[in-house]
């Protein structure tokens, strides 16, 4: 396995892999699948978006939005990992993180956020692994499938950012 900065040719691997997490129901609220045209959107020079390929195809990828739009956020990355369903529990997910973590330092970002399901243990348990901390909880964040659904909040402080 190898990690490196996606290209819009990979927007169709990465739209079946969030797929699989949208039909899942584990790791967004998001209910419509998404297309190759949807994603060859987020390639822009703000969005930080890697990909880790076997050496048959792309596996897992890991991409940062904008947390908010005021400048004064600017800094702070709002970030998603997915892996492809035959792919899980092989350290892909791991090893897109590890670059995206490496792209954000890059990119000038302090911080990266996310809110995961409380029930998706493995991907807490790979964030709390690479550093992140669990800043809490928000009760009720929105309904997926009609019921109230919680989100655990997790950051990770990029220390050579924050002079």
């Amino acid at each position: 396995m190898r990690s490196r900065r996606a290209q819009p040719d990979d927007a169709a691997a990465i739209a079946a892999i969030y797929n699989d997490g949208i039909e899942d129901r584990v790791a967004t609220f998001e209910v419509s699948p998404r297309t190759a045209a949807d994603i060859v959107a987020w390639f822009d020079a703000s969005r930080p978006v890697v990909v880790v390929e076997d050496d048959r195809a792309v596996i897992a990828f890991a991409s940062i939005s904008a947390y908010r739009l005021r400048p004064c956020y600017s800094g702070i990355g709002e970030f998603s990992v997915y892996v492809a369903r035959a792919e899980r529990g092989k350290g892909s997910g791991r090893l897109a993180m590890k670059a995206l973590i490496d792209e954000a330092r890059g990119s000038g970002y302090w911080k990266l956020v996310s809110r995961i399901f409380p029930e998706n243990e493995t991907s807490l348990g790979l964030l709390r692994r690479m550093g992140f901390r669990e800043v809490g909880l928000y009760e009720k964040h929105g309904k997926l499938d009609g019921v109230w659904r919680d989100v655990v909040i997790m950051e990770l402080l990029i220390p050579e950012n924050l002079t």
